[in-house]
């Protein structure tokens, strides 16, 4: 009876974590497809392993949105289509697995969860990780990155981070009263934090600090946001710094023409950059 117990207790618990996963047989095909594709990329410099398995997704088309399935927060696992920062998870996890030489599909879903999530742990819409100050700051204390910003010249702001609530509609999970509350009482705690920023002006002088593989965040003077789009640092043949991305402009994974220091000019809203290097 002891054993039957356990056994259903056991069932129970893999179901209730099967239901936390969106993954459909064709998603996890591309998974272990891609695990078997970078097999043998990591050569020990973990930020050019972050632009080889980056590069891997090169002309992948820019989805948005597509975390936002269903009724309930799930970890949805998608290689298929991604949107700016989905791009830059996948790829940090699978970078982790080649170090970890552990590539299995349970390694990379373990991987997404702990980036993707508040202190590591999928709890319901509000533990996502929703603006990418925040994603910076909790990965760093898990110790997957450090926020470098100030190390290459930035310099601290505050702003009232308050875009989602003022922005209900524009989220379906938010019509659910308890998830808009979490999702206030986080913005109220991030009002309190300050951010390091990259000043625009200042990245071309200070760009021999920024690495390849390095995470850039271009951050905004939008209302109520503190980034807009992400990707990651490559250094190119032409010794500049460009963005490795998934594209809004061309709607696929790209490596920006531009480097990124001129790339920037182009978006009115810019007002500079955080950097992040994972450890």
């Amino acid at each position: 009876m002891k054993y039957k117990f356990l056994f259903l207790f056991l069932t129970t618990c893999l179901a209730v974590k099967a239901q936390q996963i969106t993954c459909s047989p064709k998603d996890k095909a591309a998974v272990e497809n891609k695990l078997v594709e970078i097999d043998g990329m990591y050569d020990g410099n973990f930020g050019e392993t972050m632009v080889s398995v980056g590069k891997s997704f090169m002309k992948t088309p820019y989805v948005a949105k597509t975390l936002e399935i269903g009724n309930t927060e799930t970890l949805v696992v998608n290689l298929h289509g991604l949107d700016c920062t989905t791009f830059v998870e996948n790829v940090l996890d699978l970078s982790k697995l080649l170090r970890q030489k552990d590539l299995s599909f349970d390694a990379f879903v373990k991987n997404l969860e702990v980036i993707r999530y508040k202190d590591g742990e999928l709890d319901g819409y509000a533990s996502r990780l929703h603006y990418f100050s925040e994603w910076i700051a909790n990965n760093a204390e898990k110790g997957l990155l450090k926020d470098i910003t100030g190390e290459i010249g930035g310099t601290e702001i505050t702003k009232d981070i308050n875009f989602m609530s003022t922005h209900r509609d524009l989220y379906p999970f938010l019509a659910d009263d308890i998830n808009y509350s979490k999702i206030k009482a986080s913005e109220n705690y991030l009002n309190n934090q300050a951010i390091c920023v990259l000043a625009q002006d200042e990245i071309t002088k200070n760009e021999h600090l920024i690495q390849s593989g390095d995470i850039i965040a271009l951050a905004t003077s939008i209302n109520g946001l503190d980034v807009t789009h992400t990707g990651i640092a490559t250094r190119e043949k032409d010794g500049r710094i460009h963005l490795l991305h998934a594209s809004t402009g061309s709607m696929e994974v790209e490596v920006s023409k531009l480097p990124l220091a001129d790339y920037l000019k182009g978006i009115k809203s810019n007002t500079g950059i955080m950097v992040a290097r994972p450890l």
